[in-house]
């Protein structure tokens, strides 16, 4: 029963160790979702001109959830004028790290107080910092994944060495 219980452990602890690493390939997907959302609604704020509401409801039925939540909120918000609250409602529904949380609210200050030039350079701007940020995190996407499945190897052979 031993031998059944150290494979058992084994077993779940490199489980949760490879977990972690989907995880950190699951956030890189999450950035790059959001940076293909930035880019259809400076799309649609040059091209059509639409106020930022309308933009925001064209978007939202174009992509998924729970992005397509997030912006129909902000287009309900845009329309009833409710710029304090602007980009800061729904966003927890996103599951994103603070300091891009923070970044996405620095960017929803900006929107919905100017003209549609100044909306799209705001928007262009944000788009090079995520790209910074997308960056950085796919150089340390494998040594993430290395470190997660080492450890949760190492973790699960600790185990069964204190259980043993």
């Amino acid at each position: 029963w031993k031998m059944i219980g150290s494979i058992l452990v084994l077993t779940a602890a490199s489980g949760s160790g490879f977990l972690y690493g989907m995880e950190q390939q699951d956030y890189l997907e999450k950035l790059l979702y959001i940076r293909h959302i930035i880019y259809m609604l400076k799309g649609e704020l040059e091209y059509t001109k639409a106020p930022l509401g309308e933009v925001f409801g064209r978007a939202a039925v174009r992509v998924r959830e729970p992005y397509k939540g997030w912006l129909h909120g902000l287009e309900r918000q845009v329309v009833r004028r409710k710029e304090d609250e602007f980009f800061n409602r729904d966003l927890h529904t996103l599951h994103l790290k603070s300091e891009h949380v923070i970044q996405l609210k620095e960017l929803g200050s900006c929107l919905g107080r100017m003209d549609s030039t100044s909306e799209s350079l705001h928007l262009k701007l944000y788009v090079e910092r995520l790209e910074l940020e997308i960056e950085k995190v796919r150089e340390s996407l494998s040594a993430k994944k290395r470190i997660g499945n080492c450890l949760g190897v190492m973790g699960g052979i600790f185990l069964i060495v204190i259980l043993i």
